[in-house]
């Protein structure tokens, strides 16, 4: 996958993966998102800059991550990939959810620490990311729902 810079994220929960799509693909002319529980960022991508953190909260191994069939999984596309849809896994939203909000610091630290960010990278900026991720992880998970991240290029 290939994401331009400027890349906006928008990490939301929805009831299933056709859910997830009409977060997107909207036929009433609303924005991405609009109705569902969402949060938005520029430039953490869900399948290579999430990665490390997944790794770190779940204590499965990277390779276990990356076979995992929901980890970046396509679930639907707009245009000619204008905007696209992919999955988080399962695994990681109740990991996620269950994580010591005590630790989120600890955790963007290492996070932070890993191949995927620069030596500038702003610790407090992840840190709110693993804050607000964590806290739509556990509403998900109260409600059985999935996370998803739309992607607009």
């Amino acid at each position: 996958m290939i994401v331009r810079m400027g890349a906006f994220f928008g990490y939301y929960a929805a009831a299933d993966d056709e859910d997830a799509v009409r977060a997107v693909v909207r036929a009433d002319g609303q924005p991405m998102g609009t109705g569902y529980d969402s949060f938005v960022v520029k430039g953490v991508d869900p399948v290579v800059e999430l990665l490390p953190a997944e790794v770190l909260v779940t204590g499965r191994t990277a390779d276990a991550v990356e076979a995992d069939p929901r980890h970046g999984y396509l679930v639907g596309m707009v245009g000619d990939g204008e905007v696209f849809t992919l999955s988080l896994t399962d695994s990681f939203r109740d990991s996620l959810a269950r994580f010591d909000r005590k630790q989120l610091d600890e955790a963007a630290r290492g996070w932070s620490a890993s191949s995927v960010f620069s030596s500038q990278s702003d610790l407090s900026g992840l840190t709110g990311f693993m804050e607000d991720l964590a806290a739509l992880a556990e509403r998900a998970l109260v409600r059985g729902y999935r996370l998803y991240c739309w992607i607009t290029v």
